[in-house]
């Protein structure tokens, strides 16, 4: 069989009430305006958003969707730093939940029933563990969006051959865990690694694309 065009998800519709108001919502995240298209009629208008470093953005207006305001849900905004994320949000004047991770894999309770562990408890994963740690906001009209903390995907998430950092934060991020990958992999050697950049190297194009990490 031959191999499939390919398909890039890049688009989002989340419905809203008062298409200013969202507007101002988002730009004020950090987010990147891309469009602000209107009728000329005043019938139409569509606007677009990027959230920094995602390939996928969001578009609301008016007659863009008849869905009703507000029943986007889990909505999810991929991070590397949970924490510093979120306070990132907050500066921009989010309101943002505490971090919290799933009880255990308990999938019942009666936190929004579409967020990934619906029993919260407090607090990130305390063995921290990628995908396990999350945070939670809504826009105002109640579409609900999720951050989610990877720091490694499972195998067959990324192409392998492939590595990319969207952004300084995120790269900082790669450096900062291999650095103290590599510190404990110093100590098992007993000695100063010399050869520590091909180390990094492979621990960080490693945990990006799922697989066995250096010891």
């Amino acid at each position: 069989m031959s191999n499939m065009f390919d398909m890039k998800f890049e688009i989002v519709v989340i419905p809203v009430s008062d298409v200013d108001r969202a507007k101002r919502f988002y730009d004020g995240l950090g987010w990147r305006l891309d469009a602000d298209f209107a009728a000329d009629d005043g019938s139409f208008r569509v606007i677009q958003f990027t959230p920094p470093g995602s390939g996928c953005s969001v578009i609301f207006g008016k007659n863009v969707t008849a869905a009703a305001p507000g029943s986007a849900k889990g909505l999810y905004l991929i991070v590397s730093d949970i924490e510093a994320a979120r306070k990132e949000l907050l500066a921009r004047g989010a309101e943002i939940s505490e971090v919290f991770h799933d009880a255990g894999g308990v999938y019942a309770g009666t936190d929004e029933p579409y967020l990934f562990g619906r029993l919260r408890v407090s607090g990130r994963d305390p063995d921290h563990r990628s995908y396990r740690s999350f945070a939670s906001f809504n826009d105002p009209d109640g579409n609900g969006w999720l951050l989610q903390e990877i720091t490694a995907r499972l195998p067959g998430r990324v192409d392998a051959n492939a590595t990319t950092f969207t952004s300084p934060t995120e790269l900082a991020s790669a450096l900062r865990r291999a650095e103290m990958a590599h510190g404990e992999h110093e100590k098992r050697i007993g000695q100063r690694d010399e050869d520590w950049p091909n180390w990094y190297a492979e621990y960080m194009v490693s945990e990006q694309a799922g697989r066995r990490l250096p010891s």
